[in-house]
């Protein structure tokens, strides 16, 4: 039941749909499985707003006219109440009595966005927005404006399947905390103000919808017989799994969660992967039961040596007691030009850091290792949601096409944040160092780091690498 200007309206909706009305984003991306009821709240949304902004004008989009013949409008001719509007079958357009507009219109090509060169909208709606461009997307971005007082929004519903699924992810799914609005710079004015665009990504699943449940219980058994990968998209409404991804097990519902305070008995490590290109630091909280927290990310590039050291140092709390600073053993290759390696000078600048294997294959085994779930149900490896770069790029790795047991290297700019929780991974769930009774051979380089060693941790690090201490 709604009301809008002292009318009642006999409107039904979930809690989902409800959130989807009610949130006040520049940018909103209602999305998830299918039959998570995105459609019908655009159709209660648009009408809604028609209602209570008069002499407004709005657009829901489909890619084709046979689909929003078949899903919106029939929606809109069957719930809207009759006699508040005028319906014109030719142009698609629903004439309310204040003289609010909703047009319906698809865009099957990129090129259908200039039949809308000088239109100007006060809401423009996107259903089903992976199966459009992002060109597409934000041309007509361009096109919400209008000279009056009405809020301007972009309302957008999809399930996480089709050719627009990545960069749909890109702008809704991975900037932050979900069912929160996020502030994103999309430019500047004139004067250098930052212009801002507030979005919000609201997450559906279709045992949220508990009408088409009770309607339809044998939906669900339908979609179970769909193929594993679109059946993590329209069933389980999964933004993170596709054909060919490494890190299958990864599940934000299971290894995601929200920032808390580390106890301060708990064990802390940092680690990082470094080059000018991207310096991806993260610090790991370990409990008593051997659970391991990410808890904090710090992810930038262009960075030399010493001033990537500093912003680590930082970004690390006063009060952290850091047990060990984990890095690539690559660290500690020596220049020919000065003859230091990368591990000293992050030394000289104050960081000490200590080697983990580099060991592709057994670290992102190790990965796996902790990503999956115990007996009970939970996983080893938890992330916290602050730490979204991680988030991001970890389910995105996918296999090496040549050597399956590895992750594919490109592209490139994704490998960075997974190779630094590889690097603590394989350290963590690697065996114990080996016994000092055991001798092995060491290079001259690696035998005067041995040496040179500032910490009994870093000293017992050379020696798990190594498999024993130097003849």
């Amino acid at each position: 039941m709604s009301s809008v200007d002292g009318n009642v309206l006999d409107l039904t909706v979930t809690e989902k749909q409800e959130e989807f009305l009610s949130t006040t984003a520049t940018e909103v991306l209602f999305g998830g499985a299918a039959g998570g009821g995105k459609s019908y709240g655009q159709v209660i949304d648009a009408l809604l707003y028609a209602l209570k902004y008069a002499g407004s004008k709005q657009i829901i989009f489909r890619k084709t006219y046979p689909e929003l013949e078949r899903s919106i409008l029939r929606t809109m001719l069957a719930v809207y109440p009759r006699g508040r509007y005028v319906y014109n079958q030719q142009a698609h357009t629903f004439r309310f009595y204040n003289g609010s507009l909703i047009d319906c219109g698809y865009l099957q090509n990129e090129t259908d966005v200039y039949n809308y060169q000088s239109a100007e909208y006060d809401v423009i709606r996107f259903d089903e927005l992976t199966h459009f461009t992002e060109y597409t997307y934000t041309y007509m971005l361009s096109r919400l404006r209008g000279a009056n007082d009405f809020p301007k929004y972009m309302k957008s519903s999809t399930n996480p399947t089709g050719v627009g699924r990545v960069w749909v992810k890109e702008r809704f799914v991975d900037i932050g905390e979900w069912n929160k609005e996020h502030e994103v710079i999309v430019g500047r004015d004139k004067d250098g103000a930052p212009i801002i665009s507030r979005r919000i990504f609201i997450p559906s699943k279709v045992f949220d919808n508990l009408f088409l449940m009770q309607k339809d219980p044998e939906y669900i058994s339908r979609l179970e017989n769909l193929p594993e990968s679109e059946k993590k998209g329209l069933l389980d409404g999964d933004w993170d799994y596709f054909e060919g991804q490494y890190f299958d097990e990864f599940r934000r519902e299971r290894h995601v969660c929200e920032p808390f305070k580390i106890p301060q008995e708990w064990r802390r490590y940092r680690v990082f992967d470094y080059g000018l290109d991207m310096l991806a630091c993260y610090w790991v909280a370990v409990d008593s039961m051997r659970n391991c927290y990410v808890y904090k990310e710090l992810c930038e590039s262009n960075l030399p040596i010493s001033t990537a050291a500093r912003k680590i140092l930082d970004f690390t709390d006063r009060n952290e007691s850091i047990y060990l600073t984990l890095a690539p053993p690559d660290m500690w290759s020596r220049s020919q030009e000065t003859g230091k390696s990368k591990a000293i000078i992050f030394g000289e600048a104050g960081l000490d850091i200590a080697p983990s294997n580099n060991d592709r294959e057994a670290g992102w085994l190790a990965i796996k290792e902790l990503l999956k779930l115990d007996a009970n149900g939970s996983p080893r490896l938890h992330i916290f949601s602050n730490c979204r770069w991680l988030i991001k790029y970890l389910p995105e790795l996918m296999r090496d096409e040549k050597k399956p047991t590895d992750c594919a290297t490109e592209p490139h700019e994704i490998t960075h944040s997974p190779d630094a929780l590889r690097y603590f991974a394989i350290y963590w769930t690697g065996p114990a160092p080996a016994a000092a009774t055991k001798r092995v051979k060491y290079r001259p380089d690696e035998l005067e780091d041995y040496r040179n060693a500032r910490t009994a941790e870093e000293r017992n690090a050379i020696i798990k690498r190594k498999g024993g201490l130097p003849l």
